[in-house]
């Protein structure tokens, strides 16, 4: 099976090692790509579109997409064999709308002593201390410090940018919170997976990044419901 990896925010390929490590061990193929989320007019077809390269030709895939990255997978799977999508505490589009145009909440209410910072060109990024404490504070301190040192700058035209995704594709789909999670709060992802997904979310422990935090419960969780949507 192919599990093809879509960052969030600020992020990079660089973040899924730990998860790609655990699902290749169990026989299983993955991919993940840098997004250009450093290009002020990149949106998510751009985005989509370089997912869907990097996937094995003839490989039907399971996209895990997650925070922003929810906003990228259903594009995807409208270009490329797809088996099911995962949003892993990840933002959810609505067909016709703008992710901004949704007026939804999807904060914690939690605030990190050194917050991300807004740049005059429109991008943000995330001071290092900053980044632990909202995307990492349940990792090992050596892997939250090497993450936070590999954080790029955002721009937010896939948040701005009325979705590409005209329809849902017909498969399966599952979202996956995190009941610690301090940037995508649950009481959303609970709300996105029962009333834009239609069906109910998985609960795990942890913050933001169970894929830095707990990547062997976090391959269990994938490989099941890739499991269960691959038996029909």
């Amino acid at each position: 099976m192919h599990f093809a990896l879509v960052h969030g925010a600020y992020h990079g390929a660089w973040c899924w090692h730990l998860l790609r490590k655990e699902l290749e061990r169990d026989g299983h193929s993955t991919s993940a790509v840098d997004l250009p989320c450093e290009d002020a007019d990149a949106g998510a077809e751009r985005y989509a579109e370089a997912v869907v390269q990097a996937i094995p030709k003839g490989q039907s895939a399971v996209l895990v997409g997650h925070s922003l990255g929810g906003l990228t997978i259903p594009v995807a799977a409208s270009m490329t064999p797809t088996l099911m999508t995962a949003y892993l505490c990840a933002l959810v589009p609505v067909p016709g709308l703008s992710f901004d145009a949704q007026h939804v909440q999807i904060g914690t209410g939690f605030h990190p002593a050194e917050p991300g910072v807004g740049h005059e060109d429109g991008s943000s990024s995330w001071p290092k201390a900053g980044a632990i404490e909202v995307f990492y504070h349940d990792c090992d301190p050596r892997i939250a410090g090497d993450a936070a040192g590999h954080l790029r700058r955002q721009f937010w035209r896939v948040t701005q940018e009325v979705t590409p995704l005209r329809a849902w594709p017909a498969i399966r789909s599952a979202y996956i919170l995190c009941t610690g999670d301090r940037m995508v709060s649950a009481a959303y992802g609970a709300s996105a997976a029962r009333e834009i997904l239609g069906i109910e979310p998985i609960e795990i422990a942890g913050g933001h990044s169970p894929f830095l935090s707990r990547p062997r419960e976090l391959a269990d969780v994938l490989e099941r419901i890739a499991s269960e949507a691959a038996s029909g």
